[in-house]
C-alpha cells in the first residue's frame, strides 16, 4: 500500500525589496525649492560681481574731474561718446583689438590642441620615462616667467621678430598648467576598453585622437580654451616688452600708451579704453558660457 504524503505549501513568492533612492541620485523629488536665503546670497553675489563692471561704464561717461571727486559718480554723466572717440583714436585702439583677438585665438588654439595631444600621452599611452616627463613638466610651472623673460627675448631678437605678433604668440603655444590639466581629465574620463575597442576596429592613433579622445575631451577643451584666451587677452607683461612700435600694440599694451608721455593721466578715457577691452570677453563669456557649462556638467555624468 502507497501512501501519498500532502505535498508541503508552496513558498510566497520573494519580492525584491525597492532599491533604496540615493539621495545623490537624479530624481523628481531631490529638487527643493530655494528658500528666501539664497535668493539674498543671490542677489549679492549678483550686485559684487557686476557694480565693478557698472561703475566703469559710469566712469567712462564723465569727465577726469569728476571722477576723481569724492563722493564718485553712480549715475552715468554725458561724456562716454567724447570719452570712447579719444580713447579709439588715440592709440589705435581698433588696430589693438584685432590684434589682441588674433593672439588670443591662435595661442588658445594651439594650447588646447597640443595639451590634448600631451595630456592622451601621459594619461593612457605607456612608454619609459613618462612619470618622469610628466614631473618635468608640473616642474616647469614653478619656474617664474621673469627668468625667461631675457633669454626669451634674446631669441625674439636674433630671428628680427621684435613688433611681430609671432614674437608674442610662438612662447605661448604651449602651456604646462593645459598639459597637466588634460591629463588629469583624460586619466578619469577616458577609459582604456574604449580606446582599445577603437584598436580593435582597425582604427590608428590619427583615428582614435579625432573620433575617441577629443569627443571625450571636450568639457576639458572648452575651459582650457577659455581660461587661455582670457589670459592672452589680458596679457601685458610680455607683449609690452617686445612690442615697442605703437603700430603693433596688443589692448593692454595700448591702455598702458593711454596718457603715457603726459604729466596727467587722463582717468577717464583710460577707464573708457578699459571699458572696450572688456567688452568683447563679456560677448565671449555671454555666447560660449552656456555651452562651456553644459559640457561641463556633461562630463560629470558618470553612467
Amino acid at each position: 500500500m502507497t501512501v501519498q504524503l500532502p505535498a508541503p505549501p508552496a513558498a510566497p513568492p520573494t519580492v525584491a525589496p525597492a532599491a533604496r533612492r540615493s539621495r545623490f541620485a537624479p530624481g523628481a523629488g531631490d529638487q527643493r525649492k530655494a528658500g528666501p536665503l539664497a535668493y539674498v546670497l543671490l542677489i549679492v553675489a549678483a550686485f559684487v560681481s557686476l557694480f565693478p563692471l557698472y561703475w566703469n561704464v559710469v566712469a567712462a561717461s564723465h569727465d577726469s574731474t569728476r571722477v576723481q571727486q569724492a563722493p564718485a559718480p553712480l549715475l552715468p554723466g554725458s561724456h562716454l561718446l567724447e570719452n570712447l572717440d579719444v580713447a579709439w583714436n588715440q592709440v589705435h585702439m581698433g588696430v589693438a583689438l584685432i590684434n589682441t583677438t588674433v593672439v588670443a585665438s591662435v595661442i588658445s588654439a594651439s594650447t588646447v590642441l597640443f595639451a590634448t595631444l600631451a595630456g592622451f600621452a601621459f594619461a593612457k599611452l605607456h612608454f619609459k620615462g613618462r612619470n618622469l616627463l610628466l614631473a618635468l613638466v608640473v616642474a616647469t610651472m614653478t619656474v617664474p616667467p621673469q627668468l625667461t623673460v631675457i633669454p626669451l627675448y634674446q631669441i625674439i631678437t636674433d630671428l628680427q621678430w621684435t613688433d611681430t605678433l609671432q614674437a608674442v604668440i610662438m612662447p605661448s603655444l604651449v602651456a604646462a598648467f593645459g598639459v597637466f590639466f588634460m591629463r588629469q581629465y583624460l586619466v578619469e574620463a577616458l577609459p582604456v576598453e574604449l580606446v582599445e575597442a577603437a584598436r580593435v576596429d582597425g582604427a590608428n592613433s590619427l583615428r582614435v585622437i579625432w573620433h575617441v579622445v577629443f569627443p571625450v575631451a571636450r568639457p576639458a577643451m572648452a575651459v582650457l580654451a577659455m581660461l587661455t584666451f582670457v589670459q592672452a587677452w589680458n596679457d601685458f607683461f610680455w607683449p609690452f616688452i617686445v612690442l615697442t612700435d605703437t603700430g603693433t600694440p596688443t589692448l593692454q599694451v595700448s591702455l598702458a600708451n593711454l596718457g603715457a608721455g603726459n604729466h596727467t593721466v587722463d582717468t577717464a578715457v583710460v577707464l573708457t579704453g578699459a571699458l572696450i577691452s572688456t567688452v568683447p570677453l563679456l560677448l565671449v563669456f555671454a555666447f560660449l558660457g552656456k555651452h562651456i557649462v553644459g559640457g561641463i556638467t556633461a562630463g560629470a555624468v558618470k553612467s
